[in-house]
This record gives structure tokens, sequence and C-alpha cells, in this order.
């Protein structure tokens, strides 16, 4: 395991030093998947998984902990241990990887392991977000024929099928002494997916003949003027701030009177304080200048800037027009943790004084456009970016959505100094979101790496590190077809998520239970039963025919009813007193009753505690299967005297219990002999299904379902994915998710409760019309049930987000 592990780590170094190594990223997961494939136990995957995540992390990420180290001022090492410890948190997907990679393979094969790993993986990324937005496709970025796919599928989806290759490729090498007809669909598909992107990139490349548009050309100002508070120190907050400015204005003069741009791009808080807040008097004069240097200029400005409200301060990107004015801020949707803004429910002067560089920040809303006036007339919509916002793909989309025709990215990289390996990723990252709408990008750092990136990910015009530098570049801007990134949103995390449900829901189908017949009908002792008195039956019978029927009308009044649908309090409200009620007592007065039976020296024996109920089976005469399955499926028995058994037993399945008590007592079980009792055995002989446990209903299927609908509910009230936790702390994020779970636990039961209304009605309708018919339609009834919840319900909701 440790020699497969610093092999992988060895080769992802490499990957992710970028240029021709890209290539590693088909091969180089191959020996740490080989020792997964060795591996027999779950403590042994998890220690695998979790040494991954951490050579992961130093391989690809040992410049980030070092930067960390740096930034706060407790040293380089510390940095570097603080991400060590933390890698599980910073790569969680490949703990979950391999889990469901071990539990998929141990039962299904190593293919459908390969496929279930791979959507795992790229499922946790898209659903739990990542400090730095990074992912294993990036690595691909320095093709460019590879990385053009990404319009199709984004980030995600390249990672998806390096995953693949991967996967193949060590299914090839473990199969290399199996015969070339064992190693042929792995050999295939290691080829094919490489072939496949590369003959993509090829068609989706333009030909040598300039684009159709109007190019719009823009000076980006890399100032290399960092370290703002060290200046602020040395040479008080005036001069530093006149500092500042007086080189932007410098070097934007000769962008607009040399160099005729268009318009003038500024790096993330280039104006180190509010724009049409002053702080002061001197505040108020900065702004003046600005504004009049603006007006001078005849063209747009766009520059990082303070945004002011009530709410709090924003790191903000100003849209400035010689004629108009100011026109407005974009707020930075997503902040970095710590140093840009902290949880309310953390933050407080205990805090700040032990970590004295945390910020204040407030998130802004989301997604917004906005008009570049230009001076020959042209209004050009566009859409801004501030630093990390560039790693949020549908953040992107969002932008394109409303219209925007070109990016307008900004960003301090200065931390990123002395480590460009950081700022290169970043810039990769950036530059997808170019090559998943085909939208042009002009995009700005403090001191490197600032480009010009067209909607293929080329840079066309560049600067270097540390460097103080005017960046002109002229790309076509026009309206442009939407992508299927663009359509779809980022739909392969999505997809993987409904794979992995899709895999869970498969199990409920006959061709995985071949021997489900003698499943139904096996009788492992001692079983669980319920030995229920005939007055307390009726008792618990009322409960849960009044739980049921609950249910039937709560489903009936949510369906007519548009203001309770909205309303969860009160669903959670009217479902506690229609239904958890009333079934909450049943199910104590069952427990209460419930008893282990057992066949010992010829009888029945009944044990609860200390206390032991028997009947000998010479006794026995005959079982009856309840007429009406109320409070659940269950039998009577009669005895050799004609009597009936004072006891009533309760259970799920009946028939096998009544079949194992005849032979034990030495008699066959009789046919059904009326249309009721084949319903009732219809209805108790089912095969049991891993799917039908209510904690797999009923609770992980709810919770799996309310992720992205909780998800998609944030980014639309906050912006973003965590837009609620940076508002409003912990706290209140945790308790909305908690209805969202609520709310989806009670869709489902009402959702289950309306099918099995249905199902009850159809098998009757069966066991009235075709008797003989009924057990085979009623199993299939059960399937379509679970088909219905497990992948009817996911459907619905995805078709929902993407055309939400």
């Amino acid at each position: 395991m440790l020699l497969a592990l610093l092999l992988s780590a060895i080769l992802i170094a490499l990957y992710a030093l970028g240029g021709p190594a890209w290539v590693l990223g088909f091969v180089a997961l191959i020996p740490w998947l080989r020792s997964l494939d060795a591996t027999q136990t779950w403590q042994r995957t998890v220690l695998s998984a979790y040494l991954m995540s951490v050579v992961y992390t130093v391989a690809g990420f040992a410049w980030f902990g070092v930067a960390i180290g740096s930034y706060t001022g407790v040293g380089a090492l510390t940095g570097l241990l603080v991400l060590i410890v933390c890698a599980p948190i910073f790569q969680p997907q490949i703990i979950v990887f391999a889990v469901v990679r071990f539990a998929v393979r141990r039962r299904y094969g190593p293919t459908l392991a390969a496929v279930a790993g791979a959507a795992a993986w790229v499922a946790t990324e898209r659903w739990i977000p990542k400090m730095l937005g990074d992912t294993y496709g990036i690595g691909l970025y320095p093709s460019t024929l590879m990385r053009q796919a990404a319009d199709l599928g984004g980030t995600a989806g390249l990672t998806l099928l390096l995953l693949w290759v991967n996967e193949a490729a060590a299914m090839l090498v473990s199969r290399r002494q199996a015969g070339l007809r064992a190693m042929a669909g792995p050999a295939a598909v290691s080829a094919l997916i490489p072939l496949l992107l590369a003959g993509y990139g090829w068609l989706s490349l333009p030909s040598t003949t300039q684009p159709a548009g109007q190019a719009l050309r823009v000076g980006l100002i890399q100032s290399n003027v960092v370290h703002y508070e060290q200046l602020r120190k040395e040479k008080g907050a005036y001069e530093a701030v006149r500092q500042i400015l007086n080189t932007h204005f410098a070097m934007s003069y000769d962008a607009v009177e040399r160099q005729h741009v268009d318009a003038v791009l500024w790096s993330e808080t280039a104006y180190p304080t509010t724009l049409g807040h002053p702080k002061s008097e001197i505040g108020a004069q900065f702004d003046r200048d600005i504004l009049s240097t603006i007006r001078a200029a005849g063209v747009p400005f766009v520059f990082g800037t303070y945004d002011l409200d009530q709410g709090g301060e924003y790191n903000a990107a100003a849209f400035v027009s010689p004629r108009g004015g100011l026109l407005g801020f974009y707020r930075k949707t997503r902040l970095f943790p710590l140093t840009e803004y902290v949880p309310s429910w953390a933050d407080g002067p205990w805090l700040r004084k032990a970590l004295p560089w945390l910020g204040t920040w407030k998130p802004g809303n989301g997604a917004r456009v906005f008009p570049l006036q230009l001076a020959d007339g042209r209004e050009i919509p566009v859409m801004p970016m501030i630093c990390l916002d560039d790693v949020d793909a549908n953040l992107a989309i969002d932008g394109v959505r409303l219209g925007a025709q070109a990016f307008l990215t900004m960003s301090n990289d200065s931390w990123f100094t002395e480590h460009p390996r950081g700022a290169l990723l970043h810039e990769a990252t950036a530059a997808f979101r170019s090559i998943e709408t085909r939208l042009p990008q002009y995009r700005v750092t403090t001191n490197g790496y600032s480009g010009v990136i067209d909607p293929y990910g080329n840079v066309v015009a560049g600067s270097r590190m540390g460097e103080q530098t005017l960046i002109v570049g002229a790309l076509p801007v026009r309206p442009v077809a939407p992508t299927l990134m663009v359509r779809w949103g980022d739909w392969v995390g999505v997809a993987c998520a409904a794979t992995l449900l899709l895999l869970l829901a498969a199990s409920a189908l006959p061709a995985w239970h071949p021997h489900h017949e003698e499943m139904a009908w096996a009788v492992v002792w001692p079983m669980r039963v319920s030995v229920v008195p005939r007055s307390m039956r009726i008792l618990i019978g009322l409960l849960r025919t009044a739980s049921r029927c609950g249910l039937l009308w709560m489903g009936a009044a949510m369906l007519l009813n548009d203001a309770l649908r909205a309303n969860t309090l009160a669903q959670i409200r009217m479902f506690a007193g229609l239904f958890l009620a009333p079934e909450g007592a049943a199910w104590c007065f069952l427990l209460a009753f419930s008893a282990k039976a057992s066949i010992e020296q010829g009888m029945l024996v009944l044990k609860q505690g200390a206390r032991r109920l028997a009947l000998p089976l010479q006794d026995l005469d005959a079982t009856e299967p309840w007429k009406l399955p109320i409070p659940s499926p269950g039998l009577s028995i009669r005895l050799t005297s004609g009597e009936r058994w004072p006891y009533e037993l309760a259970l799920s399945r009946p028939h096998a219990l009544a079949r194992a008590l005849l032979q034990a007592a030495g008699r066959e079980a009789p046919p059904p002999t009326s249309r009721v009792s084949t319903y009732a055995q219809a209805q108790s002989t089912t095969p049991h299904r891993r799917l039908s446990h209510p904690l797999a209903k009923f609770v992980l299927l709810p919770f799996l379902l309310a992720i992205p609908a909780f998800h998609l509910h944030e980014h639309i009230a906050y912006g973003s994915g965590l837009g609620e936790y940076y508002t409003f702390g912990l706290k209140a994020y945790v308790t909305t998710f908690f209805l969202w779970w609520s709310a989806w636990i009670i869709g489902v039961v009402v959702s289950a409760a309306l099918l099995r209304a249905l199902i009850e009605a159809s098998t009757i309708v069966t066991v009235l019309v075709r008797p003989s018919s009924a057990l085979d339609v009623r199993r299939l009834l059960e399937q379509l049930g679970l088909a219905v919840l497990y992948l009817g319900i996911p459907t619905w909701l995805t078709l929902r987000i993407l055309n939400g």
C-alpha cells in the first residue's frame, strides 16, 4: 500500500506541474487503485483512502499550506502540518470514492465498482464545495485539445473521464495474464476516451479565420503594488492610497492615450477603501479624483474597491462610466474563509485578538451583469467576477443566462508571489469558465498572472509573475449559442449522484435476487413477532387506520392546496398530529407485545424477557392469515379443539410462519381457498427488499433529496451554497437544512402512502379478476413503487433544477 501511494504521489505531483505532464493524469492513480483492489477489509480501505488524501494534498497543494503559514505568520512548516492534518476535509472525495468503490466491488464486481467510485468522487465535489474549487480534471488545461470538452460537462466531466481511464488501465494491468479477450474491454476504454477527447477538441477549435464580431479592446493594469498594510505602516494611510492611485492613473493613461483601449480594468481592491461612501474628507477627495480621471479618459473603468451598506462592508467591483459616473457595484459572492469573512456565530473579540488578520467582509448575492458603455456607443453586457468567484462554474453560468457576453475577472493574487503554482492553478481554473461558456475573459491580478483569455482557454496576451505591466488584448464580443453547460448547468455532479441512487435502487430488481421465492418463504428461528390479544389488536388497528387515513388526507390536501405545499411548518404540525402521533402509539403497543418465536421440543415457544408462552404443535389444527392486515399482516391459530387460540400473531410474513408451523407439526400447508386468503398471501409473501426498509425510504432518501434542493435554495436566497452560513451562522444554516430535510421526509412518506393505496387497490382488483396472477402482479407493483420513489422523485427534482 505504501509503495503504491508513494508512486501515485510522484505521478500526481508531476501531473500538477502542468506542461506536457498533463498526460500523466490518465495513469497517475493506477498504483493506488491496484492497492485498493487488494484490500479485503473496510479498515484497510479507509486507511488507504486517508493516506491517499494526505499524499494527494501534499503532492498537489503543498504550496497552499506554505502560503497559509506565511500569511498567518505561523510559519511555513506549521501551515503545511495544518494542511496535512486537514487533508481529509480538504479532499473529502477521496474517502467517499474509496468507501463506495469497496462496497460495490465486494458485491457486484470491479466494473460497476469503477462506475460507482467515479460517480461518488464527482458527486462529492459537486455537493461539498471545495475551498479552491480544484478537481482532478483541471490538470488537463495545458492540453488545448483535451480541455475543449469542458463545454459539455465542465471540469467535473473531465475528472469523471480521467477516473474512468485510470480504472480501465488498472483493470487492464490486473488482467494482463488472463488473455486478450479479458483485456479487450479495459484496453478499449483506456484508448477510446482520450481519443474521443482529442477528436472533440479538434472539431471544437476554430479555423484560422478570425471569428465574427466587433472586438472589445481592454487594458489590464497589473500594478505590482502589493502588501497594502505594510505600505500603510511605512508611509501612512494617505500616502499609501495616493501611491496606489497614482500608479494606476499613470498606467491607465498609457492604456487610453497610447494603446487606445475601449475600457480599463484594475485588479481586486485596487482602490483600498469605500467608493461613494467616504469615511473622511480625504476619502471624498480620492473619490473625486477617480471620477474626474475617468471623465477625462473618456472610457469606462472597472476596478476593485469596497462597498458599504447597513449590513456591513463588501469586497466589490465598481463600474464607472465617463458620462454616467458610478453605475453600480458587484459584490463578491465567494469569500475566502477567515481571511475575508468570519461566520457571525464564531466571531468575537477573543477570536480577533488571537487572529488579528481575520476579515470583516460580507458576501454578495450572486451573479450580476452590467452594461459596459463604450465611447463608440456600444453597450456590451459583461459579468464581473472577483477572485474565488471564478472557481464557481454555476456563478459564471448564471451570468451567461443573464445575458453576459464577456467576463471581467479581477483578483489579488499577491499571496501567490512566492508560490506561482497556486497562481497558475487559479488562472487555469478561471480559463475553464471561458471554455465552458465560450465567452472571452479579461482577467487582471495585482502582480500576476493577468491575461486576456479567448473562448477556447488560450491566453492571447498575458503577464509574468511579479512584474508591473500593462496588458492589452482585443477579442470579438458577440452573443453566442449556449453550450451544453450553459443549458444544463453543472450537470455532471447531479448525474453522478443520480447514478448512485440508481445503483442503490437496482438492488430491488429481481435480477439481483434470483432466489427471491425461496427467500420469501425462508424462516430463521428465532423470529420476531408481536403476540397481541384480540382487544388490543382492535385498538392498535384503529390507531394504524387513523394514521394511514391521515396521510392520505394530507396527500390530497397538499395536492389541492398550494399554500400548504409552501408552508413547511404547517406540514410538520399536520404530519405530527395526523400521522406521527397515532403511528407512534401503535408502534409502541406492538413493541410492548413483541416476543421471539421459536420451535422447541415440539412446541411453539414465545419468549419476552422472563415470560414464556408455549403451544404444543400437536394441539395446532390450522393457521388463518388475517383477512384484514390491520394493524399489520398476521395470523390466527385454530386449535384441534375447534377453538381459536386467544393470542394473535402480528408479523411481516405470516404465510412463511404458517407453513413453517404446519411443517413442524408434520402437515402440508393448504393452498389459498378464497380470494381473501389469496390477497393476504399476495400481500405478505412479497420478497423483502433492502430499499423497502423505513430508514432507507424515509430517512436516507429524503436526506439525499434535501441536499440539492437546499443547495439550490441557498443559491437563490443568498447567492451561494453557503450564503446563509456566511450571513447568519451555523445554527441558522443547519436549522434551515433540517427544515428542508423534514419537508422531504413528509413528501416521501405522503408519496409512499399514495403509492401504497394504489398498490393495494390494484392487488385487490387482480385478486378479484385473476387470482392466479396475484403474486406476480404484486411483486411487479412493489418494484414499480420502489422505482417511483427512488428514481421518479430524484428525476423530477433533477428536471426541476435543470429547468429552474
